[in-house]
Formats: structure tokens, C-alpha cells, sequence
């Protein structure tokens, strides 16, 4: 049975992606600031204690998922988020290369690398030259750039992706189909007169956590070592066809209001994947409708309590 380590397992995407590994046969030891059934406490930032788990896991497949993903909050935290997303995956790395240098290792990236690409959002291939805008795009650039230099230099067994948004059930909130869906709920429960948004003509890829996590999956097994893979739909949707889907989802009239706080004049007016590598190299096509997202995420917030 092959082994798989998981840092940030016990996150959004972590949760689904060891759900994938196991129905897969691997069987998987999530890495998370916290203990858990399955989950080693460590302090990513800590290189002995992560070398020691390492050894002690002996996995044959690493995912670095854990990071800081909040783009707003990189503004607040610069440091912390370069600290958290750079010095902890090279810290990963040097453990992967004492330990077991031929291991496969998938490291999570971000569209948001790519930055504002203008007319030439409509079609995102890797060969576009990226240009991060924020301070998390930035670290999410610098962690493959390292990435790319242990491949070159020590001949690792390493792939990095881009991946564009993803949604499902127990996506947080502080992202647009979370934020439009909580906001659902509370209009529906009377604790809110209307649902508060920002920019509704923006075009983004949307894909399935399920979707994406195969993909992880499936790049570690057939991926090119050294390779960056965008992982995306290649489909778009703008803010408002989103909302007008949840809306009609809703179990009453939802009054929308906009919030000039919520504004963000910087946002590329459509950013679309092309997936076409990362189907060359693995096969993986997405699979789950946006649909789908929509009503699992308003699920999952009408059985949150108040």
C-alpha cells in the first residue's frame, strides 16, 4: 500500500483530499498544527520536527496544501504569509530530500500567481508569464520557484500546480460562493434584510473540490517531475450568474444590495483555465457541474447552527 503525507489535511481541501487518497489505497498521514485522528502535530516552520515526521512516515507521496490562503489577509500579514508559505514548503522539501530524495511531491499553488492578465485571461495557459499582484501570490510564486530549483538541483521528484478557484460543502467563508451562500442563509432565518456584494461582473473558473483533488491526486501518479499544472475547469462564471443561481435556490426573495467596501477595481475581468497539460499528461477531466457546488454549499451553511 502506498503511503501519502497531507500537510494542512485538516483543511477544507485536505479533508477531501484524503478521502481521495483513501478510496485510492493510500494510506494517508495528515501533518496539521493540531492533532487529530490520522494527523501529526507539527509546526510546518520547525525543519527538525518536520524532518523527524517525515522519517517516521516514510511516505511515498507528499501534498503541501497548508499555507496562508487569504489573499486579504496578506495584506495585513506580509511577513507571516511569505513565512508561512515559502519557508515552510522549503523546510518540507529539505525533509523530503534527507529522508527520501525520490519521493513525489505535489505542491499547491495559485492562479493568483498570474496576476492581472487583461483580454489574455479568456485562455490561461502555464506558458503565461506570471505576475503576482498581492503578497499571497507573491509567497504562492517564490514556494514554486524554490520548487523548481530543488528539481534542478537535486533531481526531486516534484510537480507544482496553479490551481484556480474550487468550492463545495465546508468551503469557509471570505470566499465569493461561501460569502453569497451564508449571506443566503442568514436572509432566509430573518437575521439579515438583504445579502450585501461587491463586484458581480468579474468572470472566474470554478471547479469542485472533488474535481480538484483527483487532479492532485492523479498529477502525483502521472504527473512530470519539474511540470506545473493549472488546475481548473476551463469554464467561467461571472459574480452575478452565480448569485442568480443561489437566489433561485433560496426559499424566499433575497434583496441584494451593493457595498462599495466590497469593490475591488484591480479584479481581471475573466480569468479561464486551460487545463489541456494537466488532461495530456494524467487524463483528468473535471467532472461535477457548478450546480452542484452551489447546492452543497448551501447545504452545508442551512446546517450550521445560528
Amino acid at each position: 500500500m502506498k503511503k501519502a503525507l497531507i500537510t494542512g489535511s485538516q483543511g477544507f481541501v485536505g479533508q477531501y483530499l484524503r478521502q481521495e487518497l483513501e478510496n485510492n489505497g493510500y494510506a494517508v498521514t495528515g501533518l496539521d498544527l493540531q492533532a487529530g485522528e490520522g494527523v501529526v502535530a507539527a509546526d510546518l516552520l520547525n525543519g527538525e520536527q518536520v524532518r523527524e515526521i517525515v522519517a517516521q512516515v516514510s511516505p511515498d507521496a507528499v501534498f503541501h496544501l497548508a499555507g496562508q490562503a487569504s489573499v486579504a489577509k496578506s495584506w495585513s500579514i506580509p511577513q507571516k504569509t511569505v513565512e508561512i508559505n515559502v519557508i515552510a514548503a522549503i523546510n518540507l522539501m529539505e525533509a523530503v530530500r534527507a529522508v527520501n530524495p525520490a519521493c513525489r511531491m505535489v505542491m499547491v499553488g495559485s492562479s493568483d500567481q498570474y496576476g492581472n492578465l487583461g483580454a489574455a485571461g479568456s485562455k490561461v495557459t502555464e506558458d503565461l508569464a506570471t505576475n503576482p499582484q498581492t503578497p499571497y501570490a507573491v509567497s504562492k510564486k517564490a514556494q514554486e520557484e524554490m520548487a523548481q530549483v530543488y528539481v534542478r538541483a537535486y533531481g526531486m521528484n516534484i510537480c507544482m500546480t496553479r490551481s484556480f478557484n474550487h468550492g463545495g460543502a465546508g468551503q469557509r467563508t471570505g470566499f465569493l460562493i461561501p460569502d453569497f451562500a451564508s449571506g443566503i442563509v442568514a436572509v432566509e432565518r430573518g437575521e439579515t434584510p438583504c445579502l450585501r456584494v461587491g463586484n458581480l461582473t468579474a468572470r472566474r473558473d470554478f471547479t469542485h473540490v472533488r474535481d480538484i483533488v483527483r487532479a492532485y491526486r492523479l498529477i502525483a501518479e502521472k504527473g512530470r517531475s519539474g511540470e506545473v499544472y493549472n488546475v481548473g475547469s476551463g469554464l467561467t462564471y461571472s459574480a452575478q450568474e452565480i448569485l442568480d443561481k443561489l437566489c433561485a435556490l433560496a426559499n424566499c426573495p433575497i434583496p441584494v444590495e451593493q457595498d462599495p467596501a466590497k469593490m475591488r477595481p484591480s479584479d481581471t475581468p475573466v480569468i479561464c483555465c486551460d487545463h489541456s497539460k494537466l488532461t495530456r499528461d494524467t487524463g483528468w477531466e473535471p467532472e461535477k457541474s457548478m450546480q452542484i457546488i452551489l447546492e452543497e454549499t448551501l447545504a452545508y451553511y442551512r446546517a450550521q447552527k445560528n
